[in-house]
Protein backbone atom coordinates (compact mmCIF):
# COMPACT_ATOMS: atom_id res chain seq x y z
CA UNK A 1 0.00 0.00 0.00
CA UNK A 2 1.37 3.42 -0.92
CA UNK A 3 1.89 5.51 2.20
CA UNK A 4 1.04 8.78 0.44
CA UNK A 5 1.86 11.11 -2.41
CA UNK A 6 5.59 11.41 -2.01
CA UNK A 7 7.19 11.32 1.43
CA UNK A 8 4.53 12.21 3.99
CA UNK A 9 4.37 12.08 7.82
CA UNK A 10 2.83 9.00 9.38
CA UNK A 11 -0.20 10.98 10.53
CA UNK A 12 -0.84 12.08 6.92
CA UNK A 13 -1.00 8.41 5.91
CA UNK A 14 -3.60 7.80 8.63
CA UNK A 15 -5.53 10.91 7.52
CA UNK A 16 -5.55 9.64 3.92
CA UNK A 17 -6.87 6.28 5.12
CA UNK A 18 -9.64 7.90 7.15
CA UNK A 19 -10.73 10.38 4.49
CA UNK A 20 -10.44 8.07 1.48
CA UNK A 21 -8.93 10.87 -0.58
CA UNK A 22 -5.58 12.64 -0.83
CA UNK A 23 -3.66 15.35 -2.65
CA UNK A 24 -0.04 16.44 -2.81
CA UNK A 25 1.23 18.29 0.25
CA UNK A 26 2.11 21.26 -1.96
CA UNK A 27 -1.61 21.85 -2.63
CA UNK A 28 -2.35 22.65 1.02
CA UNK A 29 -1.82 26.20 2.24
CA UNK A 30 0.12 25.01 5.28
CA UNK A 31 2.01 21.91 6.46
CA UNK A 32 0.40 19.24 8.60
CA UNK A 33 0.39 20.45 12.23
CA UNK A 34 2.23 18.22 14.72
CA UNK A 35 -0.05 15.83 16.58
CA UNK A 36 -0.85 17.13 20.06
CA UNK A 37 -2.41 15.50 23.09
CA UNK A 38 -5.53 17.59 22.53
CA UNK A 39 -7.02 15.43 19.77
CA UNK A 40 -10.17 17.56 19.09
CA UNK A 41 -8.08 20.75 18.76
CA UNK A 42 -5.68 18.99 16.37
CA UNK A 43 -8.60 17.70 14.31
CA UNK A 44 -9.95 21.25 13.99
CA UNK A 45 -6.58 22.45 12.66
CA UNK A 46 -6.53 19.58 10.19
CA UNK A 47 -10.05 20.44 8.98
CA UNK A 48 -9.07 24.07 8.35
CA UNK A 49 -6.01 22.89 6.43
CA UNK A 50 -8.13 20.52 4.33
CA UNK A 51 -10.45 23.37 3.33
CA UNK A 52 -7.50 25.07 1.62
CA UNK A 53 -6.92 22.18 -0.81
CA UNK A 54 -8.58 22.24 -4.27
CA UNK A 55 -10.38 18.96 -3.60
CA UNK A 56 -13.16 17.49 -1.49
CA UNK A 57 -10.91 16.47 1.39
CA UNK A 58 -12.93 15.53 4.50
CA UNK A 59 -10.69 14.32 7.36
CA UNK A 60 -12.41 11.65 9.46
CA UNK A 61 -14.99 10.92 6.73
CA UNK A 62 -14.82 7.19 7.46
CA UNK A 63 -15.75 7.86 11.07
CA UNK A 64 -18.64 10.11 9.99
CA UNK A 65 -20.06 7.40 7.74
CA UNK A 66 -19.72 4.75 10.46
CA UNK A 67 -21.45 6.92 13.01
CA UNK A 68 -24.20 7.86 10.54
CA UNK A 69 -24.90 4.16 9.92
CA UNK A 70 -25.06 3.25 13.64
CA UNK A 71 -21.85 1.27 13.51
CA UNK A 72 -19.98 0.99 16.80
CA UNK A 73 -16.49 2.46 16.42
CA UNK A 74 -13.79 1.92 19.05
CA UNK A 75 -10.34 3.50 18.70
CA UNK A 76 -7.31 2.22 20.58
CA UNK A 77 -4.46 2.64 18.06
CA UNK A 78 -1.98 5.41 17.32
CA UNK A 79 -3.99 6.27 14.21
CA UNK A 80 -7.11 7.04 16.28
CA UNK A 81 -6.96 10.82 16.17
CA UNK A 82 -6.16 11.00 12.44
CA UNK A 83 -8.97 8.54 11.62
CA UNK A 84 -11.42 10.95 13.20
CA UNK A 85 -12.08 9.15 16.46
CA UNK A 86 -11.19 9.75 20.05
CA UNK A 87 -9.06 6.98 21.63
CA UNK A 88 -11.07 4.59 23.79
CA UNK A 89 -14.48 6.07 22.93
CA UNK A 90 -17.16 4.41 20.84
CA UNK A 91 -20.06 6.04 18.95
CA UNK A 92 -23.55 4.76 18.26
CA UNK A 93 -25.47 1.82 19.71
CA UNK A 94 -23.77 -1.55 20.12
CA UNK A 95 -24.93 -3.08 16.86
CA UNK A 96 -23.85 -6.27 15.14
CA UNK A 97 -21.69 -4.10 12.88
CA UNK A 98 -18.62 -2.58 14.48
CA UNK A 99 -15.26 -1.07 13.60
CA UNK A 100 -12.19 -1.32 15.79
CA UNK A 101 -8.80 0.37 15.40
CA UNK A 102 -5.95 -1.45 17.15
CA UNK A 103 -2.17 -1.37 17.55
CA UNK A 104 -0.97 -4.97 17.31
CA UNK A 105 2.17 -7.04 17.05
CA UNK A 106 2.55 -9.43 14.12
CA UNK A 107 2.03 -12.38 16.46
CA UNK A 108 -1.26 -10.89 17.67
CA UNK A 109 -2.33 -10.33 14.06
CA UNK A 110 -1.75 -14.02 13.34
CA UNK A 111 -3.85 -14.97 16.37
CA UNK A 112 -6.69 -12.67 15.28
CA UNK A 113 -6.68 -14.16 11.77
CA UNK A 114 -7.16 -17.63 13.25
CA UNK A 115 -10.03 -16.41 15.45
CA UNK A 116 -11.99 -14.51 12.77
CA UNK A 117 -15.67 -15.42 12.61
CA UNK A 118 -17.91 -15.49 9.55
CA UNK A 119 -18.57 -11.98 8.26
CA UNK A 120 -15.55 -10.44 9.99
CA UNK A 121 -12.69 -8.68 8.21
CA UNK A 122 -9.18 -7.88 9.41
CA UNK A 123 -7.03 -5.32 7.55
CA UNK A 124 -3.43 -5.25 8.76
CA UNK A 125 -1.13 -2.41 7.65
CA UNK A 126 2.51 -1.95 8.64
CA UNK A 127 3.13 1.13 10.75
CA UNK A 128 4.17 4.06 8.50
CA UNK A 129 7.50 5.63 9.39
CA UNK A 130 7.06 8.91 7.52
CA UNK A 131 10.69 8.72 6.39
CA UNK A 132 10.23 7.65 2.77
CA UNK A 133 7.68 7.07 0.06
CA UNK A 134 8.21 3.31 0.07
CA UNK A 135 4.99 1.26 0.01
CA UNK A 136 3.81 -0.42 3.22
CA UNK A 137 3.00 -4.12 3.60
CA UNK A 138 -0.75 -4.71 3.84
CA UNK A 139 -2.85 -7.83 4.19
CA UNK A 140 -6.58 -8.56 4.30
CA UNK A 141 -8.15 -11.57 5.97
CA UNK A 142 -11.82 -12.07 5.10
CA UNK A 143 -14.16 -14.28 3.16
CA UNK A 144 -13.39 -13.94 -0.56
CA UNK A 145 -9.92 -12.47 -0.08
CA UNK A 146 -7.76 -15.30 -1.35
CA UNK A 147 -5.40 -13.76 -3.90
CA UNK A 148 -3.12 -10.81 -4.56
CA UNK A 149 -4.63 -7.50 -3.46
CA UNK A 150 -5.66 -5.08 -6.21
CA UNK A 151 -8.09 -2.19 -6.72
CA UNK A 152 -9.42 -0.08 -9.57
CA UNK A 153 -7.17 2.69 -8.27
CA UNK A 154 -4.02 0.73 -9.07
CA UNK A 155 -4.96 -2.00 -11.56
CA UNK A 156 -1.66 -3.57 -10.53
CA UNK A 157 -1.77 -6.92 -8.74
CA UNK A 158 -0.08 -6.63 -5.36
CA UNK A 159 -0.54 -2.86 -4.96
CA UNK A 160 -3.30 -0.70 -3.45
CA UNK A 161 -3.55 2.91 -2.28
CA UNK A 162 -4.07 4.28 1.22
CA UNK A 163 -7.31 5.82 -0.03
CA UNK A 164 -8.68 2.35 -0.92
CA UNK A 165 -8.94 1.21 2.71
CA UNK A 166 -11.98 3.30 3.73
CA UNK A 167 -14.14 2.28 0.70
CA UNK A 168 -13.21 -1.35 1.42
CA UNK A 169 -14.40 -1.07 5.03
CA UNK A 170 -17.63 0.72 4.10
CA UNK A 171 -18.38 -1.76 1.32
CA UNK A 172 -17.85 -4.71 3.67
CA UNK A 173 -20.29 -3.19 6.19
CA UNK A 174 -22.85 -2.47 3.47
CA UNK A 175 -22.50 1.32 3.75
CA UNK A 176 -22.58 3.43 0.55
CA UNK A 177 -19.24 5.05 -0.30
CA UNK A 178 -19.55 8.88 -0.37
CA UNK A 179 -18.47 10.77 -3.48
CA UNK A 180 -15.75 12.61 -1.53
CA UNK A 181 -13.79 9.35 -1.36
CA UNK A 182 -11.66 8.84 -4.45
CA UNK A 183 -10.39 5.42 -3.39
CA UNK A 184 -11.75 2.15 -4.76
CA UNK A 185 -12.61 -0.99 -2.83
CA UNK A 186 -9.82 -3.53 -2.51
CA UNK A 187 -10.38 -7.01 -3.94
CA UNK A 188 -8.16 -9.90 -4.99
CA UNK A 189 -7.00 -11.40 -8.25
CA UNK A 190 -5.48 -14.81 -9.00
CA UNK A 191 -3.82 -16.67 -6.18
CA UNK A 192 -1.41 -15.29 -3.61
CA UNK A 193 2.05 -15.05 -5.21
CA UNK A 194 4.42 -13.52 -2.68
CA UNK A 195 7.46 -14.06 -4.91
CA UNK A 196 5.87 -12.14 -7.80
CA UNK A 197 4.93 -9.25 -5.51
CA UNK A 198 8.45 -9.13 -4.06
CA UNK A 199 9.96 -9.16 -7.55
CA UNK A 200 7.62 -6.40 -8.71
CA UNK A 201 8.36 -4.37 -5.58
CA UNK A 202 12.11 -4.78 -6.00
CA UNK A 203 11.93 -3.54 -9.60
CA UNK A 204 9.70 -0.57 -8.76
CA UNK A 205 11.97 0.35 -5.87
CA UNK A 206 14.95 0.91 -8.20
CA UNK A 207 13.20 2.61 -11.13
CA UNK A 208 13.38 6.10 -9.65
CA UNK A 209 17.00 5.87 -8.53
CA UNK A 210 18.20 4.07 -11.68
CA UNK A 211 16.80 6.46 -14.27
CA UNK A 212 19.56 9.02 -13.85
CA UNK A 213 22.55 6.66 -13.83
CA UNK A 214 21.30 4.67 -16.84
CA UNK A 215 19.65 7.30 -19.06
CA UNK A 216 21.78 10.27 -17.96
CA UNK A 217 25.08 8.41 -18.38
CA UNK A 218 24.16 7.22 -21.87
CA UNK A 219 23.08 10.66 -23.08
CA UNK A 220 26.20 12.20 -21.53
CA UNK A 221 28.44 9.75 -23.39
CA UNK A 222 26.64 10.38 -26.69
CA UNK A 223 26.77 14.16 -26.36
CA UNK A 224 30.48 14.03 -25.44
CA UNK A 225 31.21 11.81 -28.43
CA UNK A 226 29.29 14.19 -30.68
CA UNK A 227 31.23 17.16 -29.33
CA UNK A 228 34.52 15.38 -30.02
CA UNK A 229 33.40 14.54 -33.55
CA UNK A 230 32.59 18.19 -34.17
CA UNK A 231 35.73 19.62 -32.56
CA UNK A 232 38.35 17.06 -33.51
CA UNK A 233 36.97 15.24 -36.51
CA UNK A 234 37.37 15.98 -40.17
CA UNK A 235 34.92 18.09 -42.12
CA UNK A 236 31.69 16.21 -42.68
CA UNK A 237 31.81 14.16 -39.48
CA UNK A 238 29.37 16.36 -37.58
CA UNK A 239 26.31 15.45 -39.70
CA UNK A 240 26.64 11.64 -39.50
CA UNK A 241 27.54 11.85 -35.79
CA UNK A 242 24.45 13.97 -35.08
CA UNK A 243 22.26 11.48 -36.95
CA UNK A 244 23.69 8.57 -34.93
CA UNK A 245 23.04 10.41 -31.66
CA UNK A 246 19.53 11.37 -32.78
CA UNK A 247 18.59 7.80 -33.67
CA UNK A 248 20.22 6.55 -30.45
CA UNK A 249 17.83 8.70 -28.43
CA UNK A 250 14.92 7.32 -30.48
CA UNK A 251 16.01 3.72 -29.90
CA UNK A 252 16.65 4.29 -26.17
CA UNK A 253 13.02 3.52 -25.06
CA UNK A 254 13.17 0.29 -27.09
CA UNK A 255 16.38 -0.82 -25.39
CA UNK A 256 14.92 0.09 -21.97
CA UNK A 257 12.00 -2.21 -22.75
CA UNK A 258 14.53 -4.97 -23.43
CA UNK A 259 16.22 -4.22 -20.09
CA UNK A 260 12.90 -4.73 -18.29
CA UNK A 261 12.38 -8.04 -20.11
CA UNK A 262 15.86 -9.25 -19.11
CA UNK A 263 15.38 -8.05 -15.50
CA UNK A 264 18.88 -6.61 -15.90
CA UNK A 265 20.96 -5.05 -13.16
CA UNK A 266 22.01 -1.41 -13.27
CA UNK A 267 25.39 -2.07 -14.90
CA UNK A 268 23.87 -4.26 -17.59
CA UNK A 269 21.18 -1.69 -18.35
CA UNK A 270 23.81 1.04 -18.58
CA UNK A 271 25.78 -1.01 -21.12
CA UNK A 272 22.62 -1.94 -23.06
CA UNK A 273 21.54 1.67 -23.46
CA UNK A 274 24.95 3.29 -23.94
CA UNK A 275 26.13 0.74 -26.54
CA UNK A 276 23.02 -0.98 -27.86
CA UNK A 277 21.18 2.16 -28.95
CA UNK A 278 24.09 3.54 -31.06
CA UNK A 279 24.63 0.12 -32.66
CA UNK A 280 20.98 0.01 -33.72
CA UNK A 281 21.30 3.59 -34.99
CA UNK A 282 24.38 2.81 -37.09
CA UNK A 283 22.76 -0.33 -38.53
CA UNK A 284 19.60 1.57 -39.46
CA UNK A 285 21.50 4.39 -41.11
CA UNK A 286 23.61 1.90 -43.06
CA UNK A 287 20.54 0.05 -44.31
CA UNK A 288 18.27 3.00 -45.09
CA UNK A 289 19.73 6.42 -44.45
CA UNK A 290 18.05 9.81 -44.38
CA UNK A 291 14.41 10.21 -43.43
CA UNK A 292 13.79 6.51 -44.03
CA UNK A 293 16.14 5.66 -41.19
CA UNK A 294 14.33 8.13 -38.93
CA UNK A 295 10.98 6.63 -39.91
CA UNK A 296 12.20 3.07 -39.27
CA UNK A 297 13.68 3.86 -35.85
CA UNK A 298 10.55 5.71 -34.75
CA UNK A 299 8.24 3.03 -36.12
CA UNK A 300 10.09 0.12 -34.52
CA UNK A 301 10.16 1.79 -31.09
CA UNK A 302 6.48 2.81 -31.19
CA UNK A 303 5.42 -0.61 -32.53
CA UNK A 304 7.26 -2.42 -29.72
CA UNK A 305 5.37 -0.48 -27.07
CA UNK A 306 2.08 -0.83 -28.97
CA UNK A 307 2.43 -4.62 -29.08
CA UNK A 308 3.34 -4.67 -25.39
CA UNK A 309 0.21 -2.62 -24.59
CA UNK A 310 -2.06 -4.79 -26.75
CA UNK A 311 -0.68 -7.96 -25.16
CA UNK A 312 -1.29 -6.57 -21.67
CA UNK A 313 2.35 -7.22 -20.78
CA UNK A 314 3.88 -5.65 -17.63
CA UNK A 315 7.17 -4.84 -19.37
CA UNK A 316 6.27 -1.24 -20.19
CA UNK A 317 5.36 -0.54 -16.57
CA UNK A 318 8.65 -2.10 -15.45
CA UNK A 319 10.85 -0.18 -17.88
CA UNK A 320 12.78 2.83 -16.60
CA UNK A 321 10.46 5.12 -18.55
CA UNK A 322 7.35 3.42 -17.16
CA UNK A 323 5.60 4.53 -13.97
CA UNK A 324 6.87 6.77 -11.19
CA UNK A 325 6.30 4.59 -8.11
CA UNK A 326 8.26 6.99 -5.91
CA UNK A 327 5.22 9.27 -5.83
CA UNK A 328 3.04 6.41 -4.61
CA UNK A 329 0.36 7.12 -7.19
CA UNK A 330 1.46 5.94 -10.62
CA UNK A 331 0.40 2.34 -10.13
CA UNK A 332 -2.66 2.86 -12.36
CA UNK A 333 -0.93 3.98 -15.54
CA UNK A 334 2.27 4.60 -17.49
CA UNK A 335 4.23 7.74 -16.64
CA UNK A 336 4.01 10.98 -18.59
CA UNK A 337 7.66 10.86 -19.70
CA UNK A 338 7.14 7.86 -21.98
CA UNK A 339 3.86 9.27 -23.26
CA UNK A 340 5.64 12.51 -24.22
CA UNK A 341 8.48 10.68 -25.99
CA UNK A 342 6.11 8.46 -27.97
CA UNK A 343 4.03 11.50 -28.93
CA UNK A 344 7.10 13.01 -30.58
CA UNK A 345 8.07 9.73 -32.26
CA UNK A 346 4.57 9.19 -33.68
CA UNK A 347 4.31 12.64 -35.25
CA UNK A 348 7.98 12.85 -36.26
CA UNK A 349 8.12 9.27 -37.50
CA UNK A 350 4.99 9.71 -39.63
CA UNK A 351 6.44 12.86 -41.18
CA UNK A 352 9.76 11.11 -41.82
CA UNK A 353 7.96 8.19 -43.48
CA UNK A 354 6.04 10.53 -45.76
CA UNK A 355 9.20 12.47 -46.65
CA UNK A 356 11.29 9.35 -47.19
CA UNK A 357 8.87 6.96 -48.86
CA UNK A 358 6.16 9.19 -50.42
CA UNK A 359 7.69 12.63 -51.07
CA UNK A 360 5.19 13.48 -53.84
CA UNK A 361 2.03 12.52 -51.96
CA UNK A 362 -0.66 15.20 -52.11
CA UNK A 363 -0.91 17.42 -49.00
CA UNK A 364 -4.46 16.29 -48.24
CA UNK A 365 -3.41 12.65 -48.27
CA UNK A 366 -0.44 13.48 -46.06
CA UNK A 367 -2.82 15.17 -43.63
CA UNK A 368 -5.10 12.14 -43.67
CA UNK A 369 -2.11 9.89 -42.95
CA UNK A 370 -1.18 11.95 -39.88
CA UNK A 371 -4.76 11.75 -38.60
CA UNK A 372 -5.16 8.00 -39.16
CA UNK A 373 -1.83 7.13 -37.53
CA UNK A 374 -2.34 9.56 -34.65
CA UNK A 375 -5.87 8.39 -33.86
CA UNK A 376 -4.94 4.71 -34.11
CA UNK A 377 -2.03 5.23 -31.71
CA UNK A 378 -4.28 7.25 -29.39
CA UNK A 379 -6.73 4.37 -29.08
CA UNK A 380 -4.03 1.72 -28.55
CA UNK A 381 -1.95 3.66 -26.03
CA UNK A 382 -4.87 5.21 -24.15
CA UNK A 383 -6.31 1.73 -23.72
CA UNK A 384 -2.88 0.74 -22.40
CA UNK A 385 -3.12 3.59 -19.82
CA UNK A 386 -0.16 5.56 -21.20
CA UNK A 387 0.10 8.97 -19.58
CA UNK A 388 -1.20 7.89 -16.16
CA UNK A 389 -4.51 6.53 -17.51
CA UNK A 390 -5.56 8.33 -20.73
CA UNK A 391 -3.01 11.10 -21.34
CA UNK A 392 -2.22 9.52 -24.71
CA UNK A 393 -5.83 10.15 -25.77
CA UNK A 394 -5.15 13.89 -25.50
CA UNK A 395 -1.53 14.30 -26.61
CA UNK A 396 -1.48 11.96 -29.61
CA UNK A 397 -4.65 13.32 -31.33
CA UNK A 398 -3.51 16.92 -30.73
CA UNK A 399 -0.15 16.15 -32.35
CA UNK A 400 -1.82 14.44 -35.29
CA UNK A 401 -4.35 17.25 -35.77
CA UNK A 402 -1.70 19.98 -35.65
CA UNK A 403 0.53 18.10 -38.12
CA UNK A 404 -2.41 17.53 -40.46
CA UNK A 405 -3.43 21.19 -40.26
CA UNK A 406 0.10 22.39 -41.06
CA UNK A 407 0.64 19.96 -43.95
CA UNK A 408 -2.75 20.68 -45.53
CA UNK A 409 -2.29 24.43 -45.15
CA UNK A 410 -5.50 24.90 -43.23
CA UNK A 411 -6.42 28.39 -42.12
CA UNK A 412 -6.18 29.26 -38.44
CA UNK A 413 -9.97 29.55 -38.29
CA UNK A 414 -10.13 25.77 -38.51
CA UNK A 415 -8.03 25.45 -35.37
CA UNK A 416 -11.15 24.26 -33.53
CA UNK A 417 -10.54 20.87 -35.18
CA UNK A 418 -7.34 20.54 -33.14
CA UNK A 419 -9.44 20.81 -29.98
CA UNK A 420 -12.32 18.71 -31.27
CA UNK A 421 -10.25 15.65 -32.20
CA UNK A 422 -8.93 14.79 -28.68
CA UNK A 423 -12.32 15.63 -27.14
CA UNK A 424 -13.92 13.17 -29.54
CA UNK A 425 -11.39 10.48 -28.67
CA UNK A 426 -11.94 11.03 -24.94
CA UNK A 427 -15.71 10.80 -25.43
CA UNK A 428 -15.27 7.55 -27.36
CA UNK A 429 -13.10 6.07 -24.61
CA UNK A 430 -15.61 7.15 -21.95
CA UNK A 431 -18.44 5.50 -23.91
CA UNK A 432 -16.44 2.26 -24.22
CA UNK A 433 -15.62 2.42 -20.51
CA UNK A 434 -19.28 2.86 -19.53
CA UNK A 435 -20.40 0.07 -21.87
CA UNK A 436 -17.83 -2.39 -20.53
CA UNK A 437 -17.95 -1.30 -16.87
CA UNK A 438 -14.15 -0.98 -16.81
CA UNK A 439 -14.34 1.90 -14.27
CA UNK A 440 -11.39 3.88 -15.64
CA UNK A 441 -9.79 6.70 -13.67
CA UNK A 442 -10.79 9.30 -16.28
CA UNK A 443 -14.47 8.32 -16.26
CA UNK A 444 -14.60 8.30 -12.46
CA UNK A 445 -12.95 11.71 -12.29
CA UNK A 446 -15.57 13.25 -14.59
CA UNK A 447 -18.80 11.36 -13.88
CA UNK A 448 -18.25 11.01 -10.12
CA UNK A 449 -16.83 14.50 -9.66
CA UNK A 450 -20.00 15.78 -8.02
CA UNK A 451 -20.58 18.81 -10.24
CA UNK A 452 -18.79 21.56 -12.11
CA UNK A 453 -17.20 22.82 -8.90
CA UNK A 454 -15.42 19.51 -8.38
CA UNK A 455 -14.30 19.43 -12.01
CA UNK A 456 -12.89 22.91 -11.51
CA UNK A 457 -11.00 21.56 -8.47
CA UNK A 458 -9.48 18.86 -10.69
CA UNK A 459 -8.35 21.46 -13.21
CA UNK A 460 -6.94 23.68 -10.46
CA UNK A 461 -4.99 20.77 -8.94
CA UNK A 462 -3.43 19.87 -12.28
CA UNK A 463 -2.47 23.47 -13.05
CA UNK A 464 -1.01 24.05 -9.59
CA UNK A 465 1.04 20.87 -9.75
CA UNK A 466 2.27 21.74 -13.24
CA UNK A 467 3.32 25.20 -12.09
CA UNK A 468 5.00 23.69 -9.03
CA UNK A 469 7.06 21.44 -11.29
CA UNK A 470 8.85 24.48 -12.73
CA UNK A 471 10.14 25.32 -9.25
CA UNK A 472 12.38 22.21 -9.27
CA UNK A 473 15.67 23.28 -10.90
CA UNK A 474 16.52 19.98 -12.59
CA UNK A 475 13.02 19.43 -13.91
CA UNK A 476 12.79 23.05 -15.05
CA UNK A 477 15.96 22.58 -17.10
CA UNK A 478 14.49 19.51 -18.81
CA UNK A 479 11.18 21.27 -19.43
Amino acid sequence: MSAGLGTVPAQQTYLDVGQGNRVFDSLYDEPLPPLSRDCPAWQEEVMRRADSAPAEIVPGLLQEELRGSDVMALYRGESSCALGGVPGIGFGPADQKYFEDLDLSLARVRALVRSLRHGEMLIAIARPTGRSGDPLPIGVAARGFDGNLISDSTRTAGYVLSTDVAPTILGWLGIPVPSQMSGQAIHTTGSVDAAAIESLGARMAVIGSRRGPVIGLAIGIWVAALALAVLLGRAGWAGPAARVVGLSVIYMPLVLLLGAALEAGEGVEQALVALGSPLLAVATLAALGGYRALAAASGITVLAYALDAIAGSPLTALSLLGPNPGLGVRFYGIGNELEAMLGVLIAGGTGAALAGFAPRLAPRRCAATFLVVGLACAVVFAAGRFGADVGAAIVFPVGAAVAAAVVAGWHWQRAWLVVAVPVGVLALLAAIDLATGANAHLTRSVLDAGGLGSLADVAQRRLQLSAHSFMRPILAAFL
